[in-house]
C-alpha cells in the first residue's frame, strides 16, 4: 500500500472485523495501485480465505462495464438514435421513438418481462430481448426513470449485438481487457469465485413502503428473492448477463476505473466519456422510491453519497454491497468487492471506506 493511505487501512480493518465472509479494496491512481487491501473468507464454509486473486460475482457492477462498452462504441451506437435504427423489431407496441440513451439512463418504461420468463430464461439476454421488443412500456419512455434490474442487461445486450455483429460478451472482455491488468470473466469460466451469503437482515428495496410496488420489486428481483444460492451456481456467473452475472477481482475493476479517469489510460474517447457521465436521468426511483442519477448507463454521484463524499463520481454499485468507480477530480479508481450481502440502509462498508480514502487524497 502507498505511504499516506493508513487511514484506509484502518477503516478496512474495522469492515473484516465485523465479517463473516470477506472482502477487497483496491483503488488506482495514474496506473499504479495505492491500495490493495483483502481479507476474510471466500468461501466461510470451507475455510478458504481471500486471497490477493480472489473474484467474485459483480451483481450490478456489471452493468458499468457494460456502459463502458456502450460509450467505446459511441461512434456506431448513437445515444440520440432511436433504437430501432439498430434494431428494427423493438418499434413494437409503441416504441418505435424510444431512444438509445433513454435505455442507457433507465428510462425506457421496461423494467421487467411481461410475461414472466421461466427461471432458466431470467439471465439468457436474448430471450429477454426478444420479449421487450414486443412489449409496451409501462410509462412514456423519457418521462420517468426507474432502475431496469435485469432487463438493463437484456437490452443493452442486444444493441451491441446488433452494432457489432458480435457477442456482447466478448466485447465487454475486449473493452475492460484494453487496461493493463484488468480482466473480467464473461465468456469464460472464471477461477472459483467466492461464495456469495446474505447478512442475517438481508433485504431489497429498503426505501419502499408500498405493497402494490413491493409485488412489481419481487417480480424483479425474483430471481434472487427465490433461491439465496442460486448465484453460486455456475448456471448464473457463467450466463454471461449483462445485467449483474460477470466475475472479476478488485484490482482488475479499480484499474479499469482508475483508467476511465485518466484520459492517457482511457479505453473510451474523452469525448464520448465526458457523454456518458453527464446526468441524463435523475429524479425518485418510480417503482423504488431511491433517489437516482444516470449517465449513459453509469450511476452518478447521487444525495445517497453512494460514491462517497466526492461531488463528481461515476461507476455502479452491486447488489448487497459493492461499489466500484472513479473520483475524475482525483484521478482515481477504485472497486470494493465483497462476498457479503448487506441490506443497503444497514450497510456503512464501502461510505466508511471512501470517506477514509476522501480524507487520504486531500483536495482535488
Amino acid at each position: 500500500m502507498a505511504a499516506g493511505f493508513s487511514a484506509v487501512a484502518d477503516a478496512f480493518a474495522e469492515v473484516l472485523a465485523a465479517a463473516r465472509g470477506g472482502a477487497a479494496f483496491s483503488v488506482v491512481r495514474g496506473g499504479v495501485p495505492m491500495v490493495e487491501l483483502h481479507g476474510g473468507l471466500a468461501d466461510p464454509g470451507a475455510g478458504r480465505p481471500w486471497s490477493a486473486d480472489t473474484v467474485a460475482v459483480l451483481f450490478s457492477g456489471t452493468k458499468g462495464l457494460a456502459a463502458t462498452a456502450c460509450a467505446a462504441l459511441a461512434d456506431r451506437l448513437d445515444p440520440d438514435a432511436p433504437v430501432v435504427r439498430y434494431w428494427p423489431e423493438f418499434g413494437a407496441a409503441g416504441k418505435s421513438t424510444v431512444r438509445v440513451g433513454q435505455v442507457l439512463a433507465h428510462t425506457a418504461g421496461l423494467p421487467y418481462v411481461d410475461p414472466e420468463p421461466s427461471p432458466a430464461e431470467t439471465l439468457d439476454d436474448r430471450a429477454g430481448a426478444a420479449a421487450l421488443a414486443r412489449q409496451a412500456p409501462l410509462w412514456e419512455p423519457g418521462t420517468r426513470v426507474a432502475y431496469h434490474a435485469l432487463t438493463w442487461g437484456h437490452l443493452v445486450a442486444e444493441l451491441i449485438r446488433r452494432v457489432t455483429g458480435d457477442d456482447p460478451r466478448t466485447v465487454v472482455e475486449d473493452v475492460v481487457g484494453r487496461v493493463a491488468g484488468a480482466r473480467v470473466f464473461l465468456t469464460t469460466p472464471p477461477p472459483a469465485p467466492a461464495r456469495i451469503i446474505r447478512d442475517r437482515g438481508y433485504r431489497l428495496s429498503t426505501f419502499l413502503d408500498d405493497a402494490q410496488r413491493r409485488r412489481t420489486v419481487e417480480r424483479m428481483y425474483r430471481v434472487l428473492l427465490d433461491d439465496a444460492d442460486a448465484v453460486n451456481a455456475p448456471g448464473w456467473y457463467r450466463s454471461g448477463a449483462l445485467a449483474g452475472a460477470a466475475v472479476a477481482g478488485a484490482p482488475a475493476i479499480a484499474r479499469l476505473y482508475g483508467a476511465l479517469a485518466d484520459p492517457a489510460r482511457s479505453p473510451v474517447p474523452a469525448a464520448a466519456l465526458a457523454r456518458a457521465v453527464r446526468t441524463h436521468a435523475e429524479g425518485t426511483d418510480a417503482v423504488n422510491d431511491r433517489p437516482l442519477r444516470f449517465g449513459l448507463g453509469y450511476e452518478l454521484a447521487d444525495p445517497l453519497g453512494t460514491f462517497g463524499p466526492e461531488p463528481i463520481a461515476f461507476g455502479h454499485s452491486g447488489a448487497g454491497g459493492g461499489r466500484h468507480g472513479a473520483w475524475p477530480e482525483h484521478g482515481v479508481g477504485f472497486s470494493f468487492l465483497t462476498n457479503e450481502m448487506h441490506a443497503e440502509d444497514v450497510d456503512h462498508r464501502a461510505a466508511r471506506l471512501l470517506g477514509a480514502l476522501h480524507s487520504c487524497l486531500g483536495p482535488g
